[in-house]
């Protein structure tokens, strides 16, 4: 008997001290990225035109993981992953909708994956950067974890993941900007280091136009995406009185300024909502969004209109210098990813 119990107390102490040295393996090798990164710099031939209407369009494609049938373990649901040939056919699927927006100058990718256990290794960002060979690609890594240990009856593993910016105007620079604050240790060795990226386009009057690319905090209390926005906030402000042009757009995780929706046949997700203060950007900045189709589902069921819960948290803002003409939601049915396309256009006053 006593020879059993000094067994099972030595599985438990290996067990102990095998956890411990993942632990520390995992912190030594942490992605601690700089608060600025240039990614991109270069030459540029073609200044973005003044008073001549652009398009831009955001979508998180969910690393092609998230289609309408799948539920999230994150979320309460049960599955981890689907199956290889589902994020396949959702890659598929992405790539043929995107080839068809060929009016659109500027694309903003959220959860795009680049080698990833949880989308079987393939490179979602050179696959979405062929669809168009002129543009403009650069890609901003918000997610570096060796092996995420969740759920653990079926680790997420290896994750590489974050934000692409597509153009048809090359930038002269593009700048990946860290979000300040994460998650305690441990948590946060397994958690996405959030940024936002941004691409400077000169104008042909002589200015820049700022285009960035953000996908906030989720799943905190609310602490972390109040310190994002303030941070954001200041970063806007001070490339404004440069007299610079700026459009962000993304997967803000949480609603705009005081949001009501008008959804006919979904229903409007209360639970853990957050809306962004309302004075945050002051009077003349402006958020752009519709509040007729829904841009994000709750993956803790499948996709079942009128039963999953639904919300907008995917949006655009734009600096007092530029008037947005059209907001458009997209309504794929959620066929392919957990969030739906946002497609605005845009005018720069010549000030």
């Amino acid at each position: 008997m006593k020879k059993f119990i000094k067994i099972i107390i030595y599985i438990i102490l290996a067990g102990v001290l095998a956890f411990a040295a993942f632990l520390i393996y995992t912190t030594l090798v942490d992605y601690r990225p700089e608060s600025e990164i240039t990614l991109y710099k270069g030459q540029v031939k073609n200044r973005v035109p003044v008073e001549q209407e652009l398009k831009l369009m955001t979508w998180n494609i969910g690393y092609c993981g998230l289609s309408r049938d799948m539920d999230f373990f994150y979320d309460g649901g049960k599955n981890v992953r689907p199956t290889k040939d589902t994020v396949v056919n959702n890659l598929s699927k992405i790539k043929s909708f995107i080839k068809g927006q060929t009016n659109t100058d500027f694309f903003l990718f959220q959860e795009v994956d680049i080698n990833s256990k949880r989308s079987y290794g393939i490179n979602q960002y050179k696959e979405i950067s062929r669809i168009f060979k002129n543009y403009h690609s650069n890609f901003g890594k918000n997610y570096d974890v060796g092996f995420v240990p969740v759920p653990v009856t079926d680790p997420m593993g290896k994750v590489i993941s974050g934000l692409q910016t597509l153009s048809s105007y090359q930038p002269a620079t593009v700048v990946r900007h860290a979000f300040p604050g994460n998650y305690s240790w441990p948590q946060g060795l397994f958690m996405l280091d959030r940024c936002f990226l941004v691409s400077k386009y000169p104008t042909d009057n002589d200015k820049q136009l700022l285009v960035i690319n953000t996908h906030n905090s989720a799943y905190d209390d609310g602490n972390l995406r109040k310190n994002q926005m303030e941070y954001l906030k200041k970063y806007l402000f001070n490339e404004y009185k440069k007299g610079n042009y700026i459009i962000v757009g993304g997967d803000w995780n949480q609603c705009p300024p005081e949001f009501k929706h008008e959804f006919k046949d979904d229903l409007m997700d209360q639970t853990n909502r957050m809306d962004i203060d309302k004075d945050i950007m002051g009077d003349y900045w402006r958020w752009v969004y519709q509040n007729k189709i829904p841009t994000n589902r709750r993956v803790d069921i499948p996709y079942t209109k009128g039963k999953t819960k639904t919300t907008v948290i995917d949006f655009f803002l734009i600096s007092p210098n530029i008037e947005a003409v059209d907001i458009q939601g997209i309504n794929l049915d959620f066929e392919n990813t957990d969030h739906q396309p946002v497609k605005v256009s845009i005018f720069l006053f010549d000030e």
